[in-house]
């Protein structure tokens, strides 16, 4: 009679050592975050307003500056996947490897999470300070103005304001400049005038400023063309800014990529100096 014998193999014990990647990671946060501040106290060093031509150009500062940070973290990263591999006893390469390689992702987190909250209590701080001077500034104008703090008063002056429409000899200041903001505020919405518009803006025009209605109109063709030409200019000048965007984000992706890629490589290499390595010991049988 035959017999199936099924074969079981243990279960491959887990090698991994969550207490060296912390430490690991804690040592690469710390070593970036010393060589850093070093980098900024160098570089205030050069710094000398008192003798001009002393101190070296803006584009030498962000250079260097580049160029410091990257090699700062690239030596951060290497310690902590030296710490990692070293604590973690291992005598495997690949094991050691992937202990760097998690070096690597925990410090990148720490990093993030970190410049995060810098940036969000900045934003908080610029919030806080932009509130406190639209505070003091409705302040001044209620007391520069008081007469624009009497409802009754503000009601009666914008009622005037809204009336539109008869003899424009007739309206009063404020209802023939509150009837031309709102035709050209209605030709800006629209990109162009209506016949009838037109002609009731030329006559609120020659009202307003004493003139004949030829003059007015041709002062509102002139309107029209400056117009024109700006909001052409102002569109071609938002495409310029949006390409320019579009490229500053693409380069910056680039070389954010680049300077990841670059830290995963110092962390396998701190990591695979750091790990343990293993000595064959040949036993001599003696007769």
């Amino acid at each position: 009679m035959s017999q199936t014998v099924i074969a079981t193999a243990d279960k491959v014990p887990s090698r991994v050592s969550w207490g060296a990647i912390l430490a690991g990671g804690l040592v690469a946060v710390t070593v970036g975050a010393m060589l850093n501040i070093l980098g900024v106290a160098v570089g205030a060093s050069t710094i000398d307003p008192m003798v001009a031509g002393e101190t070296p150009a803006a584009s030498t500062f962000g250079i260097a500056g580049a160029v410091w940070l990257l090699v700062a973290n690239l030596l951060a990263l290497a310690c902590g996947g030296y710490v990692a591999a070293r604590l973690s006893g291992t005598s495997d390469d690949t094991d050691g490897v992937l202990h760097g390689l998690s070096v690597w992702a925990i410090a990148f987190l720490v990093s993030a999470l970190l410049l995060g909250n810098l940036a969000s209590g900045a934003a908080r701080g610029v919030g806080a300070m932009v509130q406190g001077a639209a505070s003091t500034a409705t302040s001044a104008a209620a007391q520069a103005m008081p007469e624009m703090t009497d409802p009754e008063a503000l009601i009666e002056r914008l009622q005037a304001g809204l009336q539109s429409g008869g003899n424009p000899a007739t309206l009063t200041e404020d209802q023939r400049r509150a009837e031309i903001a709102r035709l050209v505020g209605e030709r800006a919405t629209s990109g162009a005038f209506e016949p009838a518009a037109r002609d009731r803006l030329a006559a609120l025009t020659a009202a307003e400023f004493g003139i004949s209605p030829q003059e007015a109109t041709q002062r509102i063709q002139a309107l029209e063309a400056e117009a024109t030409r700006l909001a052409q200019q102002a569109e071609t000048r938002a495409r310029e800014a949006a390409d320019a965007a579009a490229k500053g984000a693409s380069v910056a992706s680039f070389w954010l990529f680049a300077t990841l890629l670059l830290g995963a490589a110092a962390s396998v290499i701190g990591a695979r100096v750091g790990t343990r390595k293993a000595m064959l010991v040949a036993a001599r049988r003696f007769a």
